[in-house]
């Protein structure tokens, strides 16, 4: 199971790895789902049970897709070894995870206060208005959708004659340096 944030995505997709008993982390394994021949890869904790050759996870941790790694938690196999995989409580590596985001968070490049504010009461009346005239809302959000490509368009732009290298505007941002050129090349194409 994948942990994500809507603001992060993919850069910062998280689950709970497995770790061996050296303190390694495994390859991943393939497994089987009955359909095509490449089968499903995973890291997940859960698939390294030591059965059908696979190694045995001594712990879990949380893992990121940027390459974070949080600290190991032990697997009790006793507990899930009757095949109860889904009693292991791995809410300690979401933890960790969830703390790593709000590290990447804090290294963002911050909003000026009166925008936050200012995007609070915006989202506080869209919501009322999807309730009480939600054509109106939709209107809104229509007019919303062309502010931000037209805004979109200028910042990428401004961003590309500022020169600044796609892993700047990436780290700046939150995201992979490629998410962020995406972003960028996106916004550049849309107007």
């Amino acid at each position: 199971m994948a942990w994500q944030t809507e603001e992060f995505g993919t850069s910062h997709e998280g689950f709970a790895g497995a770790v061996l008993a050296d303190g390694s982390e495994p390859k991943p394994v393939v497994l089987d789902v009955g359909s095509g021949a490449n089968g499903y890869q995973t890291r997940e904790w859960w698939a390294y049970t030591g059965q059908w050759g696979r190694p045995q996870a001594a712990g879990y941790r949380a893992a990121c897709a940027c390459g974070w790694r949080g600290q190991s938690h032990p697997v009790d196999w006793e507990q899930a070894g009757d095949g109860r995989l889904d009693e292991v409580d791995v809410f300690a590596a979401h933890d960790d995870w969830a703390a790593h985001i709000d590290t990447v968070d804090r290294q963002t490049v911050p909003l000026p206060g009166d925008l936050t504010d200012t995007l609070g009461r915006l989202e506080d009346q869209l919501t009322r208005l999807a309730d009480q005239a939600p054509v109106a809302a939709l209107r809104a959000v229509g007019t919303l959708e062309r502010l931000t490509r037209s805004v979109g368009h200028r910042a990428a732009h401004a961003t590309e004659a500022d020169d600044l290298s796609p892993e700047t505007v990436g780290k700046a941002l939150g995201i992979s340096a490629d998410a962020a050129q995406s972003r960028l090349i996106g916004y550049q194409l849309r107007h």
